[in-house]
């Protein structure tokens, strides 16, 4: 696409919209770590002078997406959990599907859970201190959101939903920068399939992550 010089608001906003939804489609295609800003800037059809005047670095645009996506996947969410949870259940089967249930629906969302595990090491640098805390302030009310959702289905957690609803997020990151696995140690894999054996799915490991934290937090009866 190309676009002539922005003179309205208006204008404007179809220029940032333009560059979010260009670096979005391109998270289809590659992981958070391949994004970078002369790639988006000819994908965007414009220079990468001009996109700087709407973001003022590729992180900028990442941390924006992450916090739309993530907004987007609690309205989903909400849906998923109200559909799997039966209310008059025991608090462990509770508990037990909320762990299922989240491990599936951030195991769905691969660029989601890419863009969590580049959000502390990269994602939050080479930003300026009023984009952070902008990304802060989202960051904040979103998890909010997250656990008065957790806590509607499983309000034994009490207080400590705020913590595992934290540390699933973070744990989501950290666990997809594992899968799926490179070339070469799929290659190494099925020369040596004994070296695999603690090799887990993302959405199995994220279940046992999340069942664990529960267990843990969970009062006892």
């Amino acid at each position: 696409m190309t676009f002539q010089r922005a003179r309205s608001e208006e204008q404007r906003e179809i220029r940032r919209r333009a560059i979010l939804d260009t670096a979005a489609a391109m998270l289809e295609e590659m992981p958070v770590a391949d994004v970078s800003l002369n790639e988006l800037s000819r994908r965007v059809g414009l220079a990468k002078s001009n996109v700087l005047r709407y973001f003022e670095s590729r992180e900028a645009v990442l941390l924006e997406l992450l916090d739309a996506f993530l907004e987007r996947w609690l309205v989903e969410l909400a849906e998923e959990l109200a559909a799997d949870i039966e209310a008059d259940a025991a608090p462990e089967v509770r508990a037990g599907r909320l762990a299922e249930t989240l491990s599936r629906s951030l195991a769905s969302r691969v660029v989601l859970c890419d863009l969590f595990g580049a959000q502390g090491g990269v994602l939050e640098h080479n930003v300026s201190v009023e984009v952070v805390k902008r990304h802060k302030r989202s960051s904040l009310t979103r998890l909010a959101d997250m656990v008065e959702l957790v806590r509607r289905h499983v309000p034994e957690l009490g207080d400590d939903a705020q913590l595992f609803c934290l540390m699933s997020l973070v744990s989501a990151g950290a666990l997809s920068s594992y899968v799926p696995p490179p070339p070469s140690l799929l290659a190494a894999y099925a020369e040596e399939p004994a070296l695999g054996v603690l090799h887990m799915e993302l959405r199995d490991a994220l279940r046992v992550s999340f069942t664990s934290m529960l267990l843990g937090i969970l009062p006892r009866a």
